[in-house]
């Protein structure tokens, strides 16, 4: 999967370094939270704010402004409690770009207001599209008429997987982690079938295991969009 960077425009450049305190104050982390921003972060800054003002396109009680905040790292590695930490204190979504040695990965959750409690947010597992050269060229961000279709249009190249015909964002999301569970169920089935010795478990194992392989292809292959035939 190639990662795509998206040119954000000038008008909406915010560049104020954010304060780890800051982030400690309305993210609430644990002790163990801070050593990782200690271990791991450099800096943090944040880079763009795409608001209505700033670029011109309706907001949404979803999706009232899109934050860009560029993380400095000490190393290559950031756990993603971090960024659940720093989305967790700011009440907008966010699009990361994770900078290491002169390189750039795209990373992001999807993130939405609670239903059950409209001031909390719920927050997906992350996802990203791999490191990239930081002047790898940037492509200018799509024509939309408002930020919740912006917000799905950057959060579209970080998923490892192409949405299906009539998919909305949510519910593309929520096939994504269920194609992660499905493949942790996979190599803990897999791990099984190494260490066991009895045939007959073995033959109950393979057919477990062919079943999850069935139910991964299922959830993974892009579906004909409504309307086109489908040839055998």
């Amino acid at each position: 999967m190639t990662a795509v960077l998206f040119d954000y425009p000038k008008n909406a450049a915010f560049g104020r370094v954010l304060p780890k305190n800051k982030i400690y104050e309305h993210g609430s982390p644990s002790a163990a939270v801070r050593q990782l921003f200690v271990r791991q972060v450099e800096q943090i800054v944040w880079q763009h704010k795409l608001a209505p003002e700033t670029v011109n396109l309706k907001a949404s009680k979803a999706v009232p402004e899109i934050q860009i905040f560029s993380i400095a790292l000490k190393g290559d590695e950031l756990k993603p409690e971090v960024l659940r930490c720093i989305d967790l204190a700011i009440p907008f979504p966010i699009i990361f770009e994770l900078r290491f040695d002169g390189k750039v990965l795209p990373i992001a959750a999807f993130k939405r207001p609670s239903e059950a409690d409209a001031s909390k947010w719920v927050i997906s597992e992350y996802f990203d599209s791999g490191w990239t050269a930081a002047d790898t060229p940037r492509k200018p961000l799509p024509m939309v008429f408002d930020l919740e279709t912006l917000y799905d249009h950057l959060l579209l190249p970080l998923m490892p997987y192409p949405a299906r015909p009539g998919e909305d964002l949510q519910k593309r999301v929520e096939r994504m982690e269920r194609i992660r569970l499905k493949h942790r169920e996979l190599e803990r089935c897999e791990a099984r079938l190494r260490k066991e010795k009895q045939f007959n478990h073995k033959v109950a194992i393979n057919a477990e295991l062919r079943d999850l392989k069935q139910e991964l292809e299922n959830l993974t292959r892009p579906l004909p969009a409504s309307g086109t035939a489908v040839t055998p």
